[in-house]
């Protein structure tokens, strides 16, 4: 049934394609009415272009352009895509008569892609072949599969504490620098090496430096070859940084629904998607709702993680970087973010003060598939006693702080002892750090993660010392120092 309502939904878009490329034969040229910024209105007497078809301006068609809005009859307001140096009232405009559309297929594997699917690394460039329009629809519910399963990391605070879910979506929050990108580069080196599908990396709004060293770091680890790269660089105009998430999903999409795979999608940063739609709509004269955001944010958003899901052919994993700005987890972009979140990991400022790396907060991370039909019992129940020592031992710091650790009772001692291990088993050398640490990068199994919590939990470690547990992997390491 599943195949047959795909077989459907492709016949039905090779039909629309072919209408469009029948009706592209006749050329649909209008004239530039109004430029402001990235903003471009334009008149076309003959035929008005669609919504998302892409318009080109300027001497050679460098200008591009994607249709927003119909203003009237004949009249579309369009977002730039591209500077718009140079365009002015009265220049000719053309309709291209489709939409923005990326190249698909294994071709794709270890290259470095823009908005527009071309390559910028520097290699030869991808002509000809099947691309697809970055607008595809939203996979149907009944085409979803319903089960669920963790998705391991090798990363013991994530699969302990907030465990990511096959085909699900997982948020990494934190404010600027406490290690939102050095956690998905390390998940990266973790997961595509075990990983039996490929890897789809987007950058939203990515500085330069960050991109080539992600490109390095994927080269050495000897995965470029079952990896794609795309990038909406910080320096381009709001329009690009707010399509490349729709491009890298058709990328992600063609590996899941046509090469039946599994798909790690990553992306850095979910924020400035939402940052670039704002602009987007501020350009676009729209009034700002809550604290200078666009009104259609939920609606934006939500176009966007519906497209990643798991289907009975495969799956795509999302994790997404997410900027909090001024750690104010209240503001509307992490609230409307959470609700589509199966995991979600917070990263702290104050724990990447004291040492502890990575920066997870075990008190606000959390995850669905923490639960025993899905985790199992043990895994529930180890889950929930780390939480609760912790929490107790949050209580706790004010009075040490007071009066000391002498005069806490024998059992609240305990308990103390029992967390201050834990925090320091949750520590964990990065591979992607390795040559500003100098600690050798650890790989921790889901059974060997839960193996040591329990044993702390038991108190087998009470009289090692805390720093014999600090920035280790498996819990014997402990046992050997």
């Amino acid at each position: 049934m599943v195949r047959r309502l795909q077989f459907l939904l492709r016949e039905a878009t090779a039909q629309l394609a072919a209408r469009e490329s029948m009706s592209a034969s006749v050329a649909n040229t209008g004239t530039v009415a109004a430029v402001r910024g990235s903003v471009v209105d334009a008149t076309f007497p003959a035929r008005i272009p669609s919504i998302h078809h892409v318009l080109t301006a300027g001497t050679q068609g460098e200008i591009v352009i994607e249709v927003a809005s119909h203003l009237d009859a004949r009249t579309v307001r369009g977002v730039a895509l591209t500077p718009t140096r140079g365009l002015s009232r009265g220049a000719s405009i053309v309709d291209t008569q489709r939409t923005l559309q990326v190249p698909v297929g294994e071709r794709t594997l270890g290259r470095v892609f823009n908005v527009f699917g071309e390559t910028i690394d520097r290699k030869e460039p991808i002509a000809g072949g099947e691309w697809r329009s970055i607008h595809q629809p939203t996979i149907p519910l009944m085409w979803r599969a319903t089960s669920s399963e963790i998705f391991a990391t090798g990363i013991k605070a994530i699969d302990v504490l907030a465990p990511l879910e096959r085909g699900g979506k997982s948020g990494l929050f934190g404010g600027a620098g406490v290690g939102k990108t050095v956690l998905i580069t390390e998940l990266i080196h973790n997961t595509i090496g075990h990983h039996r599908g490929v890897s789809v990396f987007c950058g939203i709004g990515e500085r330069c430096r960050e991109g080539e060293e992600l490109y390095h770091e994927v080269q050495s680890a000897g995965v470029l070859d079952k990896s794609v790269l795309i990038f909406g660089q910080m320096n381009e105009p709001p329009g690009a940084r707010f399509c490349v998430g729709h491009s890298a999903l058709t990328l992600a999409e063609y590996f899941r629904d046509d090469c039946r795979q599994d798909v790690l999608l990553l992306i850095d940063n979910i924020f400035r998607f939402i940052q670039a739609g704002s602009e987007v709509s501020g350009l676009m004269g729209q009034l700002p709702s809550r604290l200078g955001y666009q009104p259609t944010l939920g609606t934006e958003l939500a176009d966007l993680e519906e497209r990643i899901c798991n289907t009975a052919t495969g799956a795509i994993t999302s994790v997404q970087a997410v900027y909090v700005p001024a750690d104010d987890f209240g503001d509307p972009s992490a609230v409307h973010t959470f609700g589509h979140l199966s995991s979600s990991i917070v990263l702290s400022r104050k724990r990447a003060s004291e040492g502890f790396y990575p920066a997870i907060d075990p008190l606000k991370s959390g995850s669905k598939m923490v639960t025993p039909p899905i985790a199992g019992e043990r895994h529930y129940r180890i889950a929930q006693e780390i939480r609760k020592t912790l929490a107790a031992y949050e209580e706790l710091k004010d009075i040490i702080a007071m009066l000391g650790l002498e005069e806490l009772s024998q059992e609240d001692r305990r308990t103390v002892l029992r967390a201050r291990r834990l925090e320091r088993f949750l520590t964990q050398p990065f591979f992607v750090t390795e040559q500003f640490t100098g600690l050798t990068g650890k790989l921790v199994p889901l059974e060997d993660a839960l193996s040591g919590c329990e044993r702390i939990l038991n108190d087998e470690f009470a009289n090692a010392p805390e720093r014999a547990l600090y920035m280790i992997g498996r819990i014997e390491e402990a046992a050997k120092s």
